[in-house]
């Protein structure tokens, strides 16, 4: 086990909460010890919700271990449904509870309840949140649906226009502690309206025993976020029949691509392509003078698997950016993100290392990070612009307005997220060239919390970190003031080349005249 700092993912059976706490109707008891029961504060914080998650803990102690834990377990399972009269529960074990091996889920399973029990294993000591979720909402499905599953497979998505009816779909994965997945809802909601469909069911976000035993009325499935419902779709699909959507919908061309694959599995007429241009305002950016300030320019991505490929595919295609780095922390994503890179040239960058990942950054040199939160700190360190596109986040990316990544609002949204810490950096930039002139003072700042005035920018917050090996090298003033000249986003890169070209040639003074012979070395 690797001790850190910060990690991009709780354990799995943070993933179970979500799904429970997503649901209606439904109670997770949890076999866990004292202490387990931190994670209720990441649905009172980072949500903000006036509850606490329908979670019953043991929280059994140091001194319950010589007693009869197991019946303990079946306490509490009485206590709960008894208390909270859930339609169905959820039964499972933390890590530390995992190692006494008292099978909750079995012991529930044997206690004659009246309602549906589903019994969680969640190997926590090599599994992770996401796959805690994806596996909670599998095992809720088979465990409620598996009474309806027919004896053949066959399910025609088209049945709808014999039946005088609109075609009906489901949408599956939204979950809270998700990335905007209740602003997403809304808006593809919204979209299908527009073209006529209706929505059966969302789960798990908002859907109880009742929707979930519904699913198999739809004629299709929408996975919107595949990391929660591509397992339990897949199921769908082999016991039901039912088809379920490849595309997600975030980005105008996916988002086109999404209604394309939407319509013909339901035998519809595809949508015109001239429907981004009508709805979205990013198309009518990338094809304006304004847009070609920021042709070309380099992006670092890193974030969950579904978010980030799709950041890739905008940013490429769509907003005509450089992608010079492009990964994800979750494992069960690692395949669809090696594809995504090798499609623009790039080895996938596969970790949970939080530092790894911001050494992969610093040597990629961006001009806009797409991350989490971690890639927050790490570009403010680095001095570069950074948007959250995925979890994990902070409470301020939890807004309380409508704020959606997917369909043609999302794109907006990322639209204003993405472009405008960039025209931010090139304020930055034109503060730093003009800070001598009478109108910039020293001390003026940016929107960036840069001070222009004093020259103040990437190169000094990727050096305030320095390594013992730095201190033998001394900058002088003419040296300081031709780096100062280098525009901020690649100062850094500039900076480091410098040093590491006077270390090779035993130079101890880095002047302007060594700025110039390291830049004619490099370029040799």
């Amino acid at each position: 086990m690797e001790l850190t700092l910060w990690t991009y993912e709780g354990p799995p059976h943070v993933g179970a909460m979500r799904i429970a706490a997503s649901m209606e109707g439904v109670h997770y008891v949890l076999h866990a010890p004292q202490g387990d029961t931190y994670a209720d504060l990441l649905f009172t914080m980072i949500e903000r919700r006036g509850k606490r998650p329908p979670v019953t803990y043991t929280t059994f102690q140091a001194r319950d271990l010589g007693g009869d834990t197991a019946e303990l377990v079946k306490r509490h399972v009485r206590e709960a449904v008894d208390r909270f009269q859930p339609e169905a529960l959820l039964v499972g074990e933390s890590c530390t509870a995992e190692l006494i091996q008292d099978q909750p889920g079995a012991l529930a399973q044997g206690m004659d309840l009246p309602i549906p029990v589903v019994s969680l294993e969640l190997p926590a000591y090599s599994k992770k949140e996401n796959w805690g979720a994806s596996e909670t909402f599998y095992q809720v499905l088979r465990g409620l649906l598996r009474s309806q599953a027919p004896e053949k497979a066959s399910h025609d998505p088209t049945a709808w226009q014999n039946q005088g009816r609109r075609p009906r779909v489901n949408l599956l994965g939204p979950s809270l502690l998700g990335f905007r997945c209740r602003d997403d809802v809304l808006e593809i909601q919204k979209l299908l309206t527009m073209h006529g469909i209706d929505v059966g069911v969302v789960a798990p976000l908002g859907a109880g025993v009742g929707d979930i035993r519904r699913l198999p009325q739809a004629d299709l499935n929408v996975c919107l976020y595949p990391e929660v419902a591509e397992s339990g779709c897949s199921w769908l699909e082999r016991t039901f029949g039912m088809p379920f959507t490849r595309t997600v919908p975030i980005g105008v061309g996916a988002t086109h691509d999404f209604l394309v694959e939407l319509h013909g599995l339901l035998g519809m007429t595809p949508p015109s392509e001239e429907e981004g241009y009508r709805r979205s305002r990013l198309p009518w950016y990338s094809e304006s003078v304004d847009s070609t300030y920021l042709t070309g320019k380099r992006v670092f991505i890193f974030g969950d698997g579904t978010h980030a490929i799709a950041a890739a595919r905008i940013c490429s295609e769509e907003l005509g950016f450089t992608v010079v780095g492009l990964g994800t922390y979750s494992r069960e994503m690692a395949r669809p993100m090696r594809a995504a890179a090798r499609e623009l040239g790039l080895e996938a960058l596969i970790s949970d290392d939080y530092l790894a990942v911001e050494a992969a950054m610093a040597d990629a040199s961006p001009e806009l990070v797409l991350g989490t939160q971690m890639e927050r700190h790490s570009a403010k360190r680095l001095g570069l612009p950074c948007a959250v596109i995925s979890t994990p986040m902070h409470v301020q990316d939890v807004p309380a307005r409508t704020s959606p990544q997917m369909g043609w609002e999302g794109a907006n949204v990322i639209f204003d997220s993405w472009v405008h810490p960039l025209m931010m950096g090139l304020e930055e930039h034109l503060i730093g060239m003009f800070r001598h002139d009478f109108e910039f003072v020293d001390g003026h700042q940016s929107h960036l919390g840069q001070a222009g005035g004093t020259g103040m920018g990437s190169e000094q917050a990727t050096t305030s970190e320095s390594t013992p090996s730095e201190s033998d090298l001394i900058w002088t003033a003419d040296g300081e003031a031709e780096l100062n000249k280098i525009p901020f986003f690649v100062r850094g890169k500039v900076r480091r080349n410098a040093e590491a070209y006077a270390r090779e040639v035993g130079c101890r003074e880095i002047s302007s005249e060594t700025l110039y012979d390291a830049k004619a070395h490099y370029k040799a």
